[in-house]
């Protein structure tokens, strides 16, 4: 397809896809489990040990506490979580507004997203050094907390997202000038992923009206993605993977193509998925918890319960694979939830933010 005419589709899909009015009309989730997954946000936003720090020291002055290096997102362990932490909080008070969670979770917003801690934020992003900083995953999550904050109408929510812009623009800035450079699409299962960062970014591109970001990835995920056939799947997954490079790749071309166009994309690209049978995909299990890459397996199946989801919602309503796609997302999520308890810090600190992304349809838009 040329790429005028995928742009054009793509550029004018937010206009024409059927949304909810209200993140609560998307939710599955009840005010319960909202609670206990905000509960395990709540627990580590403002955690700062025990800590994992990917800093380049250029000088001694460098060596910092992470509250000192970056003063809004320090906890949860690593930059990344702390930032999709603090997206889960915006997440559940806009969906829940009069619950207690909600009050919870303003009051910790507000503690992280000041315009002195995010201007920090700004100066440690643009430091010497740390052009891949928390790159695509990172920031594909702090726009996505943007995007959040942008959504949400809501007078604090308002005044925490003029105080982020200037950090937001910061990663815009940095991914359009490293997508044009990339050569080839990052395939692993972990943080490096593009296809899933690049499901993030679309969110943000479209909410805030940005066409530049919106065309770069239009351009970049045709280049990577579009004439990809046979998917090997059977490969998957690593032994620490969280996310699947081909179901994420599924999930990110549905977004991009009209549905008779992705069923075709798709069946080349898994064919395997023929037979309206299932599960197809059966869930991971894992042996160690407390083990923090092992524990990754956990957020594998979350995120394959919403990849599936997303990929079935992407086909048109007579396509027999529905039926596959839909027993495989159902076992994912089962499986995916059970283990947001919270019991080990190594899964207790992001987790619940995988399990409200899915939860909450926040990939079905």
């Amino acid at each position: 397809m040329p790429l005028p005419f995928l742009l054009l589709i793509t550029l004018g899909q937010a206009a024409l896809v059927e949304r909810p009015t209200s993140v609560r009309e998307a939710a599955t989730v009840d005010i319960d489990v909202a609670s206990r997954f905000a509960a395990l946000a709540l627990a580590c936003v403002h955690r700062e040990f025990p800590n994992k720090v990917a800093h380049v020291l250029s000088a001694p002055a460098d060596a910092k506490v992470p509250s000192r290096l970056t003063p809004a997102f320090y906890g949860c362990y690593d930059w990344h979580s702390s930032v999709h932490g603090h997206w889960l909080l915006a997440r559940l008070a806009r969906a829940f507004p009069t619950a207690r969670l909600a009050a919870d979770a303003k009051r910790a917003l507000g503690r992280s997203l000041t315009p002195k801690n995010l201007a920090a934020e700004v100066a440690y992003v643009e430091g010497q050094g740390r052009v891949s900083f928390e790159r695509p995953y990172g920031l594909a999550w702090l726009l996505q907390l943007g995007t959040e904050l942008r959504e949400w109408d809501d007078a604090d929510a308002k005044r925490w997202a003029a105080a982020l812009a200037p950090l937001e623009a910061v990663a815009v800035k940095r991914l359009m000038a490293w997508l044009p450079k990339l050569s080839r699409p990052i395939r692993v299962g972990e943080h490096d992923q593009t296809a899933f960062a690049f499901g993030l970014l679309l969110d943000w591109a479209r909410a805030t009206g940005h066409r530049g970001l919106e065309a770069l990835l239009v351009e970049r995920a045709q280049a990577y993605y579009l004439a990809d056939v046979a998917c090997p799947l059977t490969y998957e997954p690593g032994g620490q993977d969280f996310l699947s490079p081909c179901l994420a790749e599924a999930d990110l071309m549905r977004r991009l193509l009209p549905k008779a166009r992705f069923a075709s994309w798709l069946t080349a690209f898994l064919p395997t998925l023929s037979a309206p049978q299932g599960p197809w995909l059966t869930p991971e299990k894992v042996t160690d918890r407390a083990d923090p890459k092992l524990a990754h397996l956990d957020g594998l199946n979350l995120s394959r319960a919403w990849m599936l989801e997303g990929v079935c919602a992407g086909l048109p309503d007579d396509d027999p694979r529905r039926v596959t796609l839909e027993a495989a997302a159902r076992a994912h999520r089962d499986a995916g939830l059970e283990a947001v308890t919270g019991e080990h810090y190594e899964g207790g600190h992001w987790l619940g933010s995988f399990a409200t992304y899915l939860v909450t349809g926040r990939g079905l838009r």
